[in-house]
């Protein structure tokens, strides 16, 4: 499957916290930045954080239940390989970043098994990291 990339600009209220969390604690190669936005290389994909005051948003958080777990809505991330998020989740934890849900398996040993974590950046965007055993389960009813 070819994709193309996308991109997607979101925003955050501390510039210099959130380019340190994106760049250093994910390790994302920087692009093009002015003193009021910073492009990311996010897995293939333009992500583009813009200074703006703290929004409402950011404020208070709106969660669903999913499998027993409040999934904070909106949110944004990426769907890597098995051992690719596996590798994620460990350089997280060794930089101590807390977890809205720590990672787990969901639908251990069954058809669309997959891996999921949840978490906020600084500034209160919410991401969650995926990873499927079988990538051609990822649209499956």
């Amino acid at each position: 499957m070819s994709l193309s990339p996308f991109h997607l600009a979101i925003p955050v209220y501390d510039l210099p916290g959130a380019r340190r969390f994106y760049g250093e604690v994910f390790g994302l190669e920087e692009g093009r930045s002015s003193s009021q936005w910073v492009d990311f290389n996010f897995y293939g994909h333009q992500l583009v954080i813009h200074q703006q005051p703290k929004t409402a948003a950011q404020d208070s958080v709106h969660s669903n239940p999913v499998d027993g777990h409040d999934v904070p809505v909106p949110h944004f991330g990426i769907i890597l390989g098995w051992e690719q998020w596996e590798a994620l989740a460990e350089r997280l934890k060794s930089f101590g970043v807390s977890f809205v849900i720590e990672p787990y398996v969901r639908f251990k040993g069954q058809v669309g098994e997959q891996a999921t974590m949840f978490l906020f950046d600084p500034c209160g965007n919410a991401l969650e990291f995926k990873a499927f055993k079988d990538m051609s389960q990822i649209f499956a009813k």
